[in-house]
């Protein structure tokens, strides 16, 4: 990994050359939160979905992104910039498109984020209430602050946190994998059965798909770094399939491994029973106590790595508005020694807090309501934006002469579009589960994303009438 001082910068571009192949990968995969999603997600996918499957569920999610990766690459090469999603949605679909998309991506980012911030609070009060009693959001706010002034810095000086608290966490947890394989395993000795068609195909598949996608969150940030990324053109594709295959391959492994702990057969049972120790109870018996309350603490530096991660996102995102034009223009000004979204992220910052500060007023739980809806709401809206851009994929390279196959173009994001669709319906139908709650709130996310998407439409088309020379530039601030 290389660090690079960024001087002379133009004022209102993100430092080139910032960030290498290895700092992208760190970004995808802290937000994507491994230590987070194994120990806090899984168990309830194995509880309530397919049990021994889950492993495979995995391979399946996989399989999707890495389809998904075939025409979004390519497309990559073509489209620059930090507007990622946005910008291949206007190229492929239209304006209107892209700028509902962008909308549909800050709500999901945003509300991941929070979600986030309620769970850190969580932790880090139990994990200090022996030495310091404080109200939860006092932590998240102290999160937020030091979230802020990282994002402030050069994008390298995030990945480089980014990359230490992402391999401590898969240390331990490939520990835990390694004892248990060293081990021999559990009662029922080893079995590769948790990835044949019988189980991974058994009922409450879809039901293990919506956990499991969920934990593939951040996929875009390989190509909203592109503006900083050195040779961006080999770098993001490099990148969005490295980070895909890691987090796949990471977390079928582990997946696998307390499978064999505790058996395929006893493997769903004991996760219902037990959800918050499933994973600790393991830990004990392989590696010693210590290693739980390695784990406990490597939760809390998980969950502020993917705070951080999802942080620089929207910065770029509303930075990449603010170029455009769409919002305040200074949001689209960047620092000028570190060449960051500074403007951006003071904005992101001030926002997310002040969704905190409406969450504490109203006594929401922060598990059961600032976690669970909002983490439930991030799944169904980036589901919701990947549809977009497999559209878009399409249509950008039917009117466009190019040399990739009919696979590339056509095929394969067909086929991500019909998988992204059909675990759309999977999270609609399953959302209570997901949430933890049969509220009506709830219940309207489906149509709060669509509504989202829809006032973004709407609003492209205002400009088009009132201000026909800025809707004309839409999309061109990234060439």
């Amino acid at each position: 990994m290389t660090t690079h001082t960024i001087l002379g910068n133009p004022p209102d571009r993100l430092s080139k050359n910032s960030v290498g192949l290895a700092h992208i990968v760190f970004f995808v995969v802290a937000a994507a939160a491994p230590l987070t999603a194994v120990v806090g997600a899984t168990p309830a996918a194995f509880a309530f979905g397919n049990g021994s499957g889950v492993p495979g569920a995995f391979v399946l999610a996989g399989i999707l992104y890495l389809v998904f990766s075939v025409g979004f690459t390519a497309m990559s090469r073509h489209v620059g910039g930090t507007g990622a999603f946005y910008t291949y949605i206007t190229r492929g679909i239209g304006k209107p498109a892209g700028v509902a998309g962008a909308l549909m991506a800050l709500l999901t980012y945003s509300s991941v984020q929070i979600a986030i911030y309620g769970l850190f609070g969580v932790f880090m009060s139990g994990a200090v209430a022996s030495i310091v009693t404080l109200p939860w959001w006092a932590w998240s706010f102290a999160a937020l602050i030091a979230v802020h002034l990282c994002g402030q810095r050069n994008i390298a000086f995030s990945g480089t946190i980014l990359g230490i608290c992402m391999l401590a966490e898969v240390a331990i947890l490939l520990l835990l994998d390694i004892g248990i394989v060293l081990t021999g395993g559990g009662p029922e000795g080893f079995s590769l059965s948790s990835f044949s068609p019988a189980t991974v195909f058994s009922p409450g598949l879809g039901v293990a798909l919506v956990f499991v996608v969920g934990s593939f969150i951040g996929f875009e940030a390989t190509a909203i770094f592109g503006e900083e990324a050195e040779n961006p053109e080999k770098t993001i594709p490099r990148a969005t399939y490295a980070a895909v295959l890691l987090i796949t391959v990471f977390y079928a492994l582990s997946t696998w491994a307390i499978v064999q702990f505790y058996g395929p057969s006893k493997v769903q049972a004991t996760a219902g029973s037990g959800l918050e120790s499933f994973y600790f109870v393991a830990s004990d018996a392989v590696l010693g106590q210590w290693s739980s309350q390695v784990m406990n603490v490597l939760l809390i530096t998980s969950l502020f790595a993917c705070i951080l991660s999802f942080h620089n996102t929207l910065n770029r995102y509303f930075y990449a508005l603010g170029r455009e034009g769409l919002v305040v223009r200074a949001l689209g000004r960047v620092h000028p020694v570190h060449g960051s979204p500074h403007v951006a992220g003071t904005v992101q910052s001030a926002i997310a807090a002040v969704a905190l500060v409406c969450f504490i007023a109203s006594g929401a739980d922060p598990y059961t309501v600032v976690f669970s809806w909002m983490s439930a709401l991030a799944v169904l809206g980036i589901l919701s934006v990947q549809a977009l851009v497999c559209v878009a994929i399409v249509l950008f390279f039917r009117g466009l002469p190019h040399r990739y196959s009919l696979w590339t173009t056509t095929v394969a994001p067909i086929l991500a579009l019909a998988g992204i669709l059909g675990a759309i319906v999977l999270v609609i139908i399953n959302l209570p589960l997901l949430s933890g709650s049969e509220s009506v709130i709830v219940k309207s996310f489906p149509l709060l994303v669509v509504l989202t998407g829809l006032i973004g439409a709407a609003f492209a088309v205002r400009i088009r009438t009132v201000k026909p020379e800025l809707y004309a530039s839409l999309g061109k601030a990234f060439e």
